[in-house]
């Protein structure tokens, strides 16, 4: 049986806010497995469970670059180590350049973004005389170029943490903006269906029986109980399945809001800084008493 460390369930914890108690349960249950003790806890203490699975821990900021036209749009995330930094106005410069040359030069990745010519060297030589400047570390971490096929629209929120671009064909300007903001608060995975990954729907789908079963359901009904599940899981993710954050009966959603507009969502872009990336937590007392043992030393 795998050995279940207080470090496992502390990262457990951190994800999940479950109790710790449940944690430890829950890891032991699955041998030591990390995703499938979550999936556990999922199945147990429901929605609760994953509230802080979003949490965002790494630092930096969201850039955009639109041309005037609204044709030509690119997004990127420029991470650093600390808030600080990221407020800092030669950072904040540095991630608009590049966000410019993601519109502009098109690269095909983060290396090759790298190599393009800015100011007297390029973006790399750019980012390193800018980490001795600054004295922290910083990198670029994705981007994304959309070439419209209606009009692009742009949300950036909370000291452009999270940024959006969104390509809508029809519609006005003040529609465009609404869906960016929608999506920044509601934060869809996806379009429609077709874009949700097949293994987020198997995993919806396991929970779902889990739990009908040990809410004694009967064998017959599991499967139906569950799609019911998928669908509003689906709805719930999805853009167009996605009840409208600023509608007035609390009820159209985007896909009803843009049928009365005449428009289209042809795609759009979510970023979240630090999404996905473990921040790491420094015990602030002990780096001090670290750093005076190894000044005696």
């Amino acid at each position: 049986m795998a050995e279940i460390t207080a470090a496992m369930v502390k990262e457990l914890r951190d994800k999940t806010d479950a109790p710790m108690m449940e944690c430890k349960k829950a890891l032991a249950e699955a041998g030591g497995d990390m995703a499938k003790a979550e999936e556990i806890l999922r199945v147990k203490l429901g929605a609760k469970a994953g509230k802080a699975a979003a949490r965002v821990t790494a630092e930096g900021i969201v850039a955009i670059s639109i041309d005037a036209a609204g044709k030509l749009g690119a997004i990127v995330e420029v991470n650093c180590e600390t808030d600080f930094v990221a407020k800092n106005d030669d950072f904040i410069a540095f991630a608009r350049n590049v966000a410019q040359l993601v519109a502009g030069r098109k690269p095909a990745d983060v290396a090759a973004l790298a190599a393009l010519p800015l100011g007297d060297g390029t973006v790399e030589s750019a980012r390193t005389a800018l980490i001795g400047k600054i004295g922290e570390n910083m990198s670029i971490r994705r981007f994304a170029r959309i070439e419209a096929k209606g009009r692009i629209a742009s949300y950036v929120h909370g000291g452009s943490k999270i940024g959006v671009l969104v390509d809508v064909t029809g519609g006005d300007a003040e529609l465009g903006k609404d869906l960016a903001m929608h999506i920044a608060a509601s934060k869809p995975k996806s379009l429609d269906a077709s874009g949700v990954a097949r293994e987020l729907i198997d995993t919806e789908r396991r929970i779902a029986i889990e739990k009908a079963r040990e809410a004694g359901k009967p064998e017959a009904m599991l499967e139906k109980i569950a799609e019911g599940s998928v669908q509003k899981f689906l709805k719930d993710v999805t853009l167009l399945g996605q009840v409208f954050v600023k509608a007035a009966d609390g009820k159209q959603t985007i896909e009803q809001l843009l049928k009365a507009k005449g428009a289209t969502v042809n795609g759009f872009v979510l970023y979240v800084v630090g999404e996905g990336i473990e921040k790491k937590q420094t015990d602030f007392a002990a780096e001090v008493a670290a750093q005076a043992a190894a000044a005696r030393g």
